[in-house]
């Protein structure tokens, strides 16, 4: 299978409640709590809310099969939801399509992503000492309907004052011509850069002990599956609220 250009979604959200989750990377009892807090604080702003998750669901937590369910699942009324699509899932993706090997994709620290599913990566070589037939039984054994969903996750959302996004952006590159590559794994050439961004960038996938607030660049990354803090951001009215579990 080919590799395509993600989706790239464009939103005007300055009348909307907008809450930004970081990395989650299997944690979904920091999400359940992350997004019990998004829905008590949203009940008192008015209209509909959105929720923007900045993609890393997977890997490294213990849950990352229950966290992919529970994103699958619609929010309570009045809440809207986009999941960016994070680096391991892009991963997990090029294993399942026989772009990466079963031993680059576990050293994305996906073990505990296969045991979530059931599956228990030390004892199933020991069944299929064939790659090939290993590969075969995890493609197989990994849900359809959770792949399908990450691979219709957009990679960006830009909005006129904001951009959400994984990793970060090119800083030398339109807007329109950015690669996917960049968006979801770009570090140093995006966070050193003296370039001037041409919006507010909210983004994730460089953990941090705490939120990186700049100028012009926001990141969430507060390595919840260690740390146990997952960081959400509320923009509206062009104002930035933090909040952590």
């Amino acid at each position: 299978m080919a590799r395509q250009q993600r989706p790239r979604l464009t939103l005007d959200i300055a009348a909307i409640p907008t809450y930004a989750i970081g990395d989650i990377h299997g944690r979904y009892d920091l999400l359940v709590k992350a997004e019990e807090a998004i829905l008590r604080d949203g009940a008192r702003l008015p209209g509909r809310k959105l929720i923007v998750t900045l993609g890393d669901y997977i890997d490294r937590g213990p849950q990352s099969a229950q966290v992919i369910g529970h994103l699958m699942e619609p929010l309570p009324d009045g809440f809207d939801r986009i999941c960016l699509a994070g680096n391991h899932e892009i991963a997990m993706l090029d294993y399942i399509d026989g772009w990466a090997s079963y031993d680059d994709w576990m050293r994305m620290g996906s073990v505990p992503s296969l045991k979530s599913y059931g599956l228990d990566p030390e004892h199933l070589p020991l069944v299929f000492p064939s790659g090939v037939q290993l590969d075969a039984f995890i493609r197989h054994s990994l849900p359809h309907t959770h792949v399908d969903f990450m691979r219709t996750m957009p990679v960006m959302l830009d909005t006129p004052s904001v951009l959400f996004v994984h990793a970060g952006i090119d800083p030398a590159r339109p807007l329109a011509e950015q690669a996917d590559e960049d968006l979801v794994l770009i570090r140093h050439r995006f966070l050193e850069s003296r370039v001037p961004l041409p919006k507010l960038v909210v983004h994730g996938h460089t953990p941090n002990d705490a939120p990186d607030i700049r100028p012009r660049r926001l990141n969430l990354d507060t390595r919840a599956f260690r740390s146990g803090k997952l960081t959400v951001a509320r923009l509206w009215q062009g104002q930035v609220h933090l909040f952590s579990t």
